[in-house]
């Protein structure tokens, strides 16, 4: 009877994912990477898509396409239900059970609201494609709902955007939002000006990008200024609903009011029998496993872990970082060997702000404005997966960047409500997407 490979299932199909199933290609090993979607996605720039910058096609390719030259992996795209970390077996939906040797767990994070869940309908997060696709159909009807107004006060409140939570996400959302507003979409409205669009950056802590120096987190809040977003940080957001929100006692108007302050592990770290943190992250041993059960891998977001007695941040190098550990632990459990801790390297921080203006950090270096902008748009196209990927990306951004146009500005779909608590609907979002994308597949295969 032939030998059977042993099987490494991986679910997640993001950095940490992909970056294990990579990383195994040239072992003797079985792999079944899951992953509820079909496509891997480059979420450092989903705020692009949402914000009417590049298409879900520019920054997304094709799981199956990427992998297609590995032969000892298999795709599936699927939900896990249940874990028996014991008998080694997950079920998936559908009632199909798959036997593992391994099992590595990177599902990623989702939003956080902190017990305020009521609020995900009011103001959405930006975490997946479908979500990016919510928030651009949002905020362009935004501006389409305030030239269709006639009271001033409703036309404001249709012209007033709140991000909530000053991290990377927000500080990129908030000075993309204020461009749109004063060039993108200058001279193209006959009832209202653009430019009068209030932006308003909510951050709960004293400063903005709180992980970056202070020196930074100062720099980064005077380009937002000068961009025409206001910076409100020291008070948190108390409450919210379709019409506005409340903070620091006071109520303020806002129609699309858009969530970047918080995030919490997947559910799927639930299904273990392991501790957690506060945020649903899975208390790893050194080694990124479950304690007592090495079989079991937990990487990227999911993973609660200290390096050089510093937690691991949830970023996407931390998460390709850990992909690639777990799978050479993996290959020494094969090899009888035995498994070595997780060790980080910090490869520094970049968030960009706007049209020239960034801020990056790494090791003793600081850059901010100009020549943190090119960096931080470099480094991000060299990291894309494929060579289309990359050279659509920097195509649109060098013609955005002359002619302030964003490609992916259709709407589509159902008219929304127009009522005082109404709600708007993204029944349809993903055929807005679909115009701007262009015809040709991804060319997404590892280089």
């Amino acid at each position: 009877m032939p030998n059977v490979p042993p099987h490494v299932v991986i679910v997640g199909g993001g950095f940490a994912g992909l970056e294990a199933t990579r990383a195994l290609a040239r072992d003797p090993v079985r792999i079944t990477l899951i992953d509820r979607g079909n496509h891997h996605l480059f979420q450092p720039l989903l705020y692009q898509v949402a914000t009417a910058g590049l298409s879900s096609a520019d920054i997304a390719a094709p799981l199956r396409h990427i992998l297609r030259r590995q032969r000892n992996v298999e795709v599936r795209m699927a939900e896990v239900e249940g874990i028996d970390a014991d008998a080694r077996t997950l079920t998936l939906d559908g009632g199909l059970t798959l036997g593992f040797d391994h099992l590595v767990l990177a599902a990623g994070a989702t939003h956080a609201y902190f017990g305020n869940d009521h609020w995900a309908a009011h103001a959405p997060g930006l975490k997946t494609l479908d979500d990016a696709l919510h928030l651009r159909r949002r905020m362009l009807i935004a501006f389409e709902r305030a030239e269709a107004e006639r009271d001033p006060e409703a036309r404001a409140a249709w012209l007033s955007f709140a991000v909530v939570g000053g991290g990377p996400t927000g500080v990129e959302l908030a000075g993309t939002l204020a461009e749109i507003a004063r060039r993108t979409l200058r001279r193209e409205f006959r009832n209202i000006d653009p430019a009068q669009a209030q932006v308003r950056l909510i951050e709960a802590g004293d400063r903005v990008l709180s992980s970056f120096p202070e020196d930074l987190s100062q720099r980064a809040q005077a380009q937002l200024e000068r961009l025409g977003v206001k910076v409100l940080t020291g008070a948190p957001v108390t409450d919210l609903d379709a019409e506005g929100y409340c903070r620091d006692g006071q109520r303020v108007a806002a129609r699309t009011v858009i969530w970047a302050a918080g995030v919490a592990a997947s559910p799927l770290g639930a299904l273990l029998d392991a501790p957690r943190d506060r945020a649903g992250r899975v208390r790893v041993t050194p080694e990124l496993t479950v304690p007592g059960r090495p079989w079991l891998h937990v990487a990227g977001d999911l993973a609660a872990v200290e390096s050089d007695g510093r937690p691991v941040p949830g970023i996407a190098p931390a998460a390709k970082q850990m992909g690639r550990h777990v799978a050479a632990n993996i290959r020494a459990a094969l090899g009888g060997r035995r498994a070595s801790p997780f060790v980080y390297r910090d490869h520094g921080n970049l968030a960009t702000i706007g049209r020239m203006a960034a801020v990056v950090h790494l090791g003793r270096l600081k850059l901010s404005g100009v020549v943190a902008w090119w960096f931080w748009l470099f480094a991000h196209v060299f990291f894309l997966i494929g060579f289309r990927n990359r050279m659509v990306v920097l195509l649109n951004w060098t013609v955005s960047y002359w002619t302030d146009q964003r490609a992916a500005r259709i709407i589509l779909g159902p008219a929304p409500e127009v009522g005082p608590r109404a709600q708007i609907e993204d029944a349809a979002a993903q055929a807005s997407d679909s115009m701007a994308a262009r015809p040709s597949t991804p060319d997404a295969s590892p280089d």
